[in-house]
C-alpha cells in the first residue's frame, strides 16, 4: 500500500488511540475514553483522512456509540449561536467577493501616491489591506482576493530587476502573514477567536465585541509592526521601479466601472453591523446599563450577523437583477461549510474534553511537571505548544482540542482565565512556518511562488517573536 498522507493518517489514528488507551489505565472510564477519541480525531486532523468537520463528526458518533455522550445532546453545538454568527458573517464576506468591493478596496488603497514610491512601501500597501480586511473578512477570502493582483504588480518587478525574485516570494508571505494577524483583531475574524469565546462563556466569563477588539487589536498591531520590520530586511535588497508598478495598478483600476448598486448595499450593510456589533460594548464603557442590557439581549453578535445576512438577500443589487438580492441561494452554497460544521462537531468534542473531567486531570498533569508558581513561565510554554501544534494542523481543530484542557490547568491553579485563553487562543492564528497551519499560508504555497525551506525560515522567526509577544502581553495584562 503507498504510503501517503491520508494512508499514514488511517494506520496510526487507531493506534496512537490504543496506545493512549492503555497508557490513562488509571483515569475513569469516561476520561479515558474521551482521551483516546480526542488523540484519534487529532491524528485524523493533522493527516486530513477525511474533511476536518467530518472527523470531529466522527468523533462526536464514537462518544455516542461507547456510551460517554447521549445522542439528545452530543450534538447540540450545531445550533449554537456562533454558527450563526459564523453564518452571517461568512455571507457578508462572500457579498463583498461577489461585487467586488473586496478588491475595490484594495486597487484604492494601492493606488495612492504614497505606496508606490518605493518597494517596502507597496508592500506596505498590499499587507494593511490584507491585514483591516481580514479583521472583517475571512482571512482565507482576503488572501485568495489580494493574490491576483499581487502576483501581478511582482511578476511585473520580477521581469526587470534582477535578484528581486525574493521580492515576490516576500510579498506573497507578507499577505498571508497580515491576514492571519489582523484576523485575531475582531470576535470575527478567525474561527479560534469564536472558539475561545464560548469557552469562556461556559465557565461564566463573557466577552462583548468590543472588549475583545481592545485587548486583542493592541496584539495584532505590535506583531504586525514587528513583521514589517522583519520583512524591510528582506526587501531592502531588492530593486524598484516606480513607473512600472504605478502603471499596473492603473490599468488594474480603469477596467473597474463606477460603484455599482450591489457594491454599496453590501458597504452600507457592513456598516450597519460593525455598528451594532460595537455598541453595546461602548454603552457599557459609557455607563448605560439599561441600554447595554438591552443591546446585549436583543442585537448579539449573533442576531446582527443574520440580519445583516437578511438583509442582503431582501434588498436588490439594481434594475438589472430584479427580483433577486443583493447574495442569493447560490452564495449560500458557496460559503465556507467545512469550518462551519467543524465548529459545531468540534466544540461538542471540546465540551466531552471538559464534562469527562479530562481537561482538569491534564490540568493536574501540567502543574506537577511545570510550577504553578511560574505564571510566566506557564503561560509562555503553553503558548509556544499550541503555536507550533498549529503548524501540523487546522488552527480550528486545535483551538477546539486545545483550549479546554488549558481552562483545566488555569482552574487548578486558581489563576485568571480570561487574558491567558485569549493568549493561546492568538497563538492558534500566529503559526507562520507550514502550509497546512492557516488557510492563508496554504493559499500563498498554493500559487507554486513561494519555497517550503522560505517559509519555513521566514515563518519560524515570527513563531517565536509570536509567542513572546504574547506572553508580554498576557503579562501585561495580568498586571493591570
Amino acid at each position: 500500500m503507498h504510503l501517503s498522507r491520508r494512508n499514514i493518517g488511517l494506520l496510526l489514528a487507531p493506534v496512537a488511540a490504543i496506545i493512549v488507551w492503555y497508557l490513562a489505565v488509571g483515569l475513569p472510564f469516561e476520561a479515558r475514553v474521551v482521551a483516546a477519541i480526542m488523540i484519534f480525531c487529532l491524528v485524523f486532523w493533522m493527516t486530513e483522512v477525511i474533511p476536518l468537520s467530518m472527523t470531529a463528526f466522527l468523533g462526536v458518533l464514537l462518544a455516542v456509540m461507547v456510551g460517554v455522550a447521549e445522542i439528545e445532546t452530543a450534538f447540540q453545538n450545531l445550533g449554537h449561536p456562533i454558527i450563526l454568527l459564523f453564518i452571517g458573517s461568512f455571507l457578508l464576506a462572500r457579498s463583498m467577493t461577489r461585487h467586488g468591493l473586496d478588491k475595490r478596496i484594495a486597487l484604492f488603497i494601492l493606488s495612492q501616491p504614497y505606496f508606490q514610491k518605493s518597494l517596502f512601501r507597496l508592500f506596505l500597501g498590499f499587507s494593511l489591506v490584507s491585514f483591516v480586511l481580514s479583521m472583517w473578512v475571512s482571512n482565507s477570502v482576503t488572501v485568495a482576493m489580494l493574490l491576483p493582483l499581487t502576483l501581478g504588480v511582482t511578476q511585473l518587478v520580477c521581469r526587470q530587476e534582477e535578484g528581486s525574485d525574493s521580492a515576490a516570494v516576500y510579498f506573497l508571505l507578507g499577505i498571508a502573514y497580515s491576514a492571519s494577524i489582523g484576523g485575531i483583531s475582531t470576535i470575527i475574524g478567525s474561527p479560534p477567536n469564536l472558539i475561545g469565546v464560548n469557552y469562556l462563556a461556559q465557565q461564566g466569563v463573557r466577552i462583548d465585541f468590543l472588549q475583545w477588539m481592545l485587548m486583542a487589536l493592541p496584539v495584532s498591531l505590535t506583531m504586525y509592526g514587528a513583521m514589517l520590520l522583519y520583512m524591510y530586511y528582506y526587501l531592502s535588497k531588492s530593486g524598484y521601479k516606480k513607473q512600472l508598478v504605478k502603471d499596473y495598478v492603473e490599468r488594474e483600476a480603469s477596467k473597474k466601472e463606477r460603484l455599482k448598486k450591489g457594491e454599496l448595499v453590501t458597504m452600507g450593510v457592513f456598516v450597519l453591523a460593525v455598528i451594532l456589533w460595537l455598541a453595546p460594548g461602548f454603552l457599557n464603557l459609557l455607563g448605560f446599563e439599561e441600554a447595554y442590557t438591552f443591546m446585549s439581549t436583543y442585537f448579539a453578535e449573533s442576531t446582527v450577523a443574520v440580519l445583516a445576512a437578511l438583509l442582503l438577500f431582501l434588498i436588490p443589487p439594481g434594475q438589472e437583477n430584479k427580483g433577486l438580492g443583493t447574495i442569493t441561494s447560490d452564495d449560500l452554497a458557496k460559503i465556507d461549510w467545512d469550518t462551519i460544521l467543524l465548529f459545531g462537531g468540534g466544540m461538542a468534542l471540546g465540551q466531552l474534553v471538559v464534562s469527562s473531567g479530562l481537561a482538569d486531570m491534564i490540568g493536574r498533569g501540567i502543574t506537577i511537571i511545570i510550577d504553578p508558581t511560574q505564571q510566566l513561565m506557564l503561560i509562555f510554554i503553553l503558548v509556544l505548544l499550541v503555536l507550533f501544534l498549529t503548524e501540523v494542523s487546522s488552527n480550528t481543530a486545535i483551538a477546539i482540542t486545545f483550549v479546554p484542557i488549558i481552562i483545566g490547568v488555569l482552574l487548578e491553579i486558581n489563576m485568571p482565565l480570561l487574558y491567558p485563553v485569549l493568549g493561546v487562543v492568538i497563538a492558534c492564528s500566529f503559526a507562520f512556518m507550514l502550509p497546512v497551519a492557516t488557510p492563508p499560508n496554504a493559499i500563498v504555497y498554493g500559487s507554486k511562488q513561494v519555497p517550503i525551506a522560505t517559509m519555513v525560515k521566514t515563518g519560524f522567526v515570527l513563531n517565536i517573536l509570536g509567542a513572546f509577544l504574547i506572553t508580554v502581553f498576557v503579562a501585561l495584562y495580568l498586571a493591570l
